[in-house]
């Protein structure tokens, strides 16, 4: 009988002693992680080049923007004036090669945007995507290009 009562107590102790996590009004309140953004197939529009804010277009041009789709590993893009067009190829550690880079030939009243993003385009040896931001790098250095996810 006492043998009875002592394992009969020792399990009371181990199930009271089981912790079993719950959630708490607290824990429905917590942000979700940020997802990263698809490289692939995704509008990502110019916000920023050489460290510069890339402001609204003039009336008569576009938003500038670039776009990497997944069949043919093509590149396609507005520089605000002209259309881009080549294509990439990606490599372990986050690195990429564009190559064939060209763009239509319009004249634009001021071509400092697109000059400057096909610029980063072609330097560019590597990205990195923080949450809906896109970073074109050359090296270590500073990003060449930032894009937003559109």
């Amino acid at each position: 009988m006492k043998t009875l009562f002592l394992t009969a107590m020792v399990g009371l102790f181990a199930l009271l002693s089981c912790n079993t996590p719950t959630k708490t009004a607290d824990d429905a309140k917590a942000p979700e992680p940020q997802m990263a953004t698809e490289l692939l197939e995704t509008h990502w529009k110019v916000v920023e080049i050489n460290g510069q804010p890339v402001t609204n277009p003039a009336a008569n041009q576009k938003e500038a923007y670039i776009m990497l789709t997944k069949e043919g590993n093509r590149l396609q893009g507005n520089g605000g004036c002209n259309n881009l067009m080549g294509s990439y190829q990606l490599m372990d550690g986050n690195r990429i090669k564009f190559s064939g880079v060209a763009s239509t030939m319009m004249a634009c009243p001021d071509m400092t945007i697109e000059s400057q993003l096909g610029k980063a385009i072609e330097m560019a040896d590597n990205y990195a995507i923080n949450g809906k931001f896109l970073m074109l790098h050359k090296a270590k250095m500073a990003p060449l290009a930032k894009f937003e996810a559109q």
